[in-house]
């Protein structure tokens, strides 16, 4: 497997050489020169096949023979060593819980896979590979947790001061060993932009060997198609293949929906994708307009979405052929308030008995929107049904409720329990460096 740069002004390189150095030489994103095709014999294998060989079979074409099959088959079965359980919260709406990896979000799968990855690529060779990374909440804790220990690699975390959740900080400033964190006074786009200069810069690329944690990696990103193929075991388990199980997924990045909305290419029958999106909606506004305009993110109860400009849209763009046409018959997008996610959280619990995060929330509104348009639909588009089918969803439940106390007990009424797996963490000390939202101020820090 080959993958290029979405700039098309870089030579195709391999999977290694692009897990590696995170981004091309030309500032684009990289992609697969091909999207793995999934036989019909595939498909019905993968309804009963273990989650490990599964996920073997699905990341196989991508590795491109880069890691031999035995180590990457226990690179597959170590990076989901966890459960991904479908859980119903109504009679048409379930949630794929995420949360159960050892930071408690979604981004523990990709984490896993691409730290295994850069250890395996690293031995055998003096050489110190240094990771940067930028999060806007649950990417820090997962890379921390995900590369600590690993030898021949260094990561460097950098983070907006004060918009981050109390857990979720802990996760990534209490590390030590080759774990470092910035804490950054600005925006996450602050953070994502000082990444994304650090690796054109000649002066730091002659000093470190630099790639990103971030789902721009390619070894971030495409393991995160796994969930969806865990999700529709499930689901044909429960509705069988003639019922189409409509995914929302909340977005902020946009690498999440795009690994998902992969799976779907590759020939993996999912239903319909909806993007829920808080105010940062540069992607519900393009659907609407057709004009893409990016603007300054703002700060949300769901902050892990607090992204304006999203990297990954762009690989959406390339799976469409960029054809918008095409693009709005595969996805919808909704834009929701904090007021609305509030009032959610409350409602469900109240209601269901099910306690939502507030990235889950805005996904369960959207699902709810979304459902509410298939019963009574405008027109008939690519995914309308029959007139009498009960239409379903699942919403991706992307972290625990606990990363986001103050929201979710106020929310609730009631006070969270908070899990062993992170509750060792509130005695111990954030360690974090501060630092100017600027690219001279961390390039004059890391040339120290």
């Amino acid at each position: 497997m080959q993958y290029y740069s979405l700039q098309q002004q870089s030579l195709n390189v391999d999977f290694k050489t692009a897990a590696i150095t995170g981004q091309a030489p030309d500032k684009g994103l990289y992609f697969p020169a091909e999207i793995p095709q999934l036989s019909a014999a595939a498909i019905q294998k993968f309804k009963t096949v273990s989650k490990g060989e599964l996920a073997f079979e699905v990341m196989r074409p991508y590795v491109g023979g880069t890691i031999d099959d035995a180590t990457l088959l226990q690179i597959c079965t170590e990076t989901i060593n966890f459960n991904f359980p479908l859980v119903p919260i109504t009679d048409n709406i379930w949630s794929l819980e995420l949360f159960h990896g050892p930071t408690l979000a979604f981004k523990d799968v990709g984490a896993r896979f691409m730290s295994r990855c850069l250890g395996y690529f690293s031995k055998g060779t003096n050489a110190t590979t240094t990771v940067l990374v930028a999060t806007s909440g649950d990417t820090g804790g997962a890379v921390a947790n995900g590369f600590l220990g690993v030898e021949g690699v260094n990561v460097i975390i950098l983070y907006p001061k004060g918009k981050v959740s109390p857990i979720q900080e802990l996760q990534l400033t209490t590390c030590g060993q080759n774990i470092t964190a910035l804490e950054v006074e600005g925006t996450f786009d602050d953070c994502q932009a000082i990444v994304k200069e650090a690796f054109m810069d000649a002066d730091l690329n002659k000093k470190y060997t630099l790639t990103s944690a971030n789902s721009i990696n390619v070894a971030r990103w495409l393991p995160q198609q796994l969930y969806y193929f865990f999700a529709w075991q499930q689901w044909v388990a429960n509705y069988g293949d003639d019922v189409p199980m409509n995914i929302v997924v909340p977005s902020g990045n946009f690498g999440n929906i795009c690994a998902g909305m992969m799976a779907k290419a590759s020939g993996l029958p999912l239903g319909h994708f909806i993007a829920a999106c808080n105010a940062n909606d540069v992607v519900t506004r393009y659907l609407a307009t057709e004009k893409y305009e990016v603007r300054q993110s703002v700060a949300t109860v769901s902050n892990a979405m607090d992204v304006g400009n999203p990297s990954n849209f762009v690989r959406i763009m390339e799976i469409m052929q960029s054809n918008f046409s095409a693009l709005t018959n595969a996805l919808t997008s909704y834009q929701v308030s904090d007021t609305d996610t509030k009032a959610t959280i409350a409602r469900v619990y109240k209601t269901f008995n099910y306690i939502l995060d507030p990235h889950g929330a805005v996904a369960f509104i959207a699902a709810e929107k979304y459902l509410a348009t298939l019963n009574h639909p405008p027109k008939l588009g690519l995914d309308a049904t029959k007139n009498n089918e009960v239409h379903r969803a699942i919403i991706l439940e992307t972290a625990h409720p606990v990363k986001f106390p103050e929201v979710v007990e106020e929310a609730i009424g009631e006070q969270l329990q908070i899990p062993a797996s992170v509750k060792f963490l509130l005695d111990k000390e954030k360690v974090s460096i501060p630092l100017a939202p600027s690219y001279k101020a961390f390039k004059a820090w890391m040339m120290q």
